[in-house]
């Protein structure tokens, strides 16, 4: 087993086994450490949030925010390993989507729904509170080295999400959503990065990202409404809002990759409002616009 694996496996464990203000405080002093070090992880996340706040904001300003991010991401970790042990009473209580109803009759309707979501908050959370609802939910995973992928999937089936690998899977993860969307399910896909290198070019806080295709496809594939979250903390509970749906080009609007191009780029709109408005929840510890170097493997994970 190797220490990443390790670490989750000891990590879940402990955070489970522990009373809460217990475990809390020492992921926070964890993150603490982190940010006096200023290692790479922290100047990774300095840089784009500087692109969020833009070049006003004073340095001591930022470095705050900094420091709060990264609290923000080991709450999202101890948070997030701790939710197993919790029952469903308690995963509806610890988290809020703003959206609820229109979010529960698309499901009703068996229209099933896209939501886009940023790295941020507490997706897992999320997720776990949408299964608790008894709504079905499908989502894709990359497909990490070392046994951490199955480690993942164990751990968020456990939770009531079925996971679907990003490669290697039995049939392309795309037509398995394609189906899981036309039978109503909710299928919420990460969208603020993409691994592929063949993502859709967008603009991105002023600058040049790319992010997967797969959400914008997907809705005019199926026809499914498409919402774009945008998640954040608050002191008693993780939280979401939906926008949306957000409107679709029809076909008389150009040819299928000149509309996925235009929603993509409607996509990245909502999700650049979204984290502007809680940029310390936002949890992009890896390299992300195209002028920053290229991401290596220790920039993946999550």
């Amino acid at each position: 087993m190797n220490l990443t694996k390790l670490g989750f496996v000891a990590g879940g464990r402990v955070a489970r086994a522990l009373p809460r203000p217990i475990v809390a405080a020492a992921f926070r002093a964890g993150a603490d450490r982190v940010h006096r070090r200023g290692g790479g992880a922290a100047a990774r996340l300095r840089a784009n949030l500087r692109r969020v706040v833009g070049p006003d904001m004073p340095d001591a300003e930022l470095n705050e925010l900094v420091r709060q991010g990264l609290r923000s991401y080991a709450r999202y970790w101890m948070e997030a390993l701790r939710l197993p042990s919790l029952s469903r009473e308690q995963i509806l209580a610890s988290f809020r989507l703003d959206g609820e109803e229109e979010l529960a009759a698309a499901v009703a309707a068996g229209r099933g729904a896209v939501i886009a979501l940023p790295h941020a908050g507490n997706w897992d959370a999320a997720g776990a509170w949408v299964a608790a609802n008894g709504w079905p939910i499908t989502t894709v995973a990359e497909r990490l080295p070392d046994g951490m992928f199955e480690r993942f999937v164990a751990f968020r089936e456990g939770l009531g999400m079925e996971i679907l690998p990003n490669r290697g899977g039995p049939r392309p993860a795309f037509d398995v959503l394609v189906d899981r969307l036309r039978a109503g399910a909710v299928v919420p896909l990460l969208a603020d990065r993409d691994l592929s290198a063949r993502g859709v070019e967008v603009d991105f806080f002023g600058s040049r990202t790319r992010m997967p295709a797969g959400p914008a496809l997907l809705a005019l594939r199926t026809g499914a409404p498409l919402y774009v979250a945008s998640l954040w903390f608050e002191p008693d509970r993780a939280c979401a809002a939906i926008e949306g749906p957000v409107p679709v080009p029809g076909p008389d609007e150009g040819p299928l990759d000149q509309r996925v191009r235009a929603l993509t780029q409607r996509i990245a709109d909502e999700l650049a409002a979204g984290v502007a408005r809680h940029p310390e929840d936002w949890h992009m510890l890896q390299r992300l616009w195209l002028d920053q170097r290229r991401t290596t493997t220790a920039d993946r994970g999550r």
